[in-house]
């Protein structure tokens, strides 16, 4: 097979991905996409090889494949990418028809919002989202405060309607995923306390959370096996971080509101 001539800086195949220089990095850092090449300056230089790998990387991500369990399928020496790219496209069909599921049941809340339509029913709340991702939501805020405060949430969710309920899922999955880019700084660095105070205002969406409930939070993240394995499966140590983010942010934002 004959190899392109094609190469790219690292901001090219940044543009070209759609992912962050930031993350680039981090790859190649922990090994999992190295190019071979540099510039005379000392520059990453990517060739058509790695932008093979990098998809194979993208694709596992897609499916919420932990790094280092990717890095470990990719230099299998029985790696077979044809096959893997088979696997991918089955796996993605699977998650096409929970997301069509998801369409559904936004349209349906819709219809129940605009229309004064029956009120939907608890499971109904989390149809389309993985099991173990909805019990996770759930538990989570059970755990830390009490089923009498997520039943009260799961009231308040029905009377926002599946447009604003849509917008709110989607903020803390943006707020989360920026933390994860800024893990390199000191969790008490100003641009990483602003996304924390996001993080906040969404968790207040549902509860109130002051410093001592916060911080307990805080520490779930880290405690519960399973809260850390979703975090850590969005970038490794990202639940010490932001756990260490939060605890900054209950010790001095939180502490002097209550103050």
């Amino acid at each position: 097979m004959k190899m392109r001539a094609d190469t790219y800086t690292i901001r090219q195949l940044a543009n070209l991905a759609g992912i962050s220089v930031r993350t680039l990095h981090h790859y190649d850092q922990i090994g999992l996409l190295k190019p071979e090449q540099r510039s005379p300056a000392g520059y990453r230089i990517y060739r058509h090889v790695d932008l093979l790998r990098l998809q194979q990387i993208l694709f596992y991500r897609e499916l919420d494949v932990p790094l280092a369990e990717i890095q470990a399928l990719l230099d299998r020496p029985d790696f077979d990418p044809v096959r893997a790219l088979r696997d991918h496209r089955e796996k993605l069909r699977e998650k096409a028809a929970r997301l069509e599921r998801l369409i559904e049941t936004i349209d349906k809340t819709l219809a129940q919002s605009t229309k004064g339509t029956e009120i939907m029913k608890d499971e109904e709340l989390y149809k389309g989202f993985a099991p173990e991702q909805a019990k996770r939501y759930r538990r989570e805020a059970a755990q830390a405060y009490g089923e009498e405060t997520v039943k009260s949430s799961e009231d308040r969710i029905r009377g926002w309607g599946a447009e604003k309920w849509e917008s709110v899922k989607g903020e803390m999955g943006a707020v989360t995923l920026a933390i994860s880019e800024l893990m390199d700084r000191d969790p008490g660095d100003a641009e990483v306390q602003t996304l924390v105070a996001r993080h906040h205002a969404w968790i207040e969406k549902f509860y109130p959370a002051p410093a001592e409930v916060y911080g307990g939070l805080a520490q779930l993240y880290t405690d519960h096996p399973e809260f850390r394995a979703f975090y850590e499966k969005i970038r490794p140590g990202l639940a010490e971080y932001l756990r260490a983010a939060m605890e900054y942010y209950c010790a001095h934002a939180l502490a002097v509101q209550a103050g």
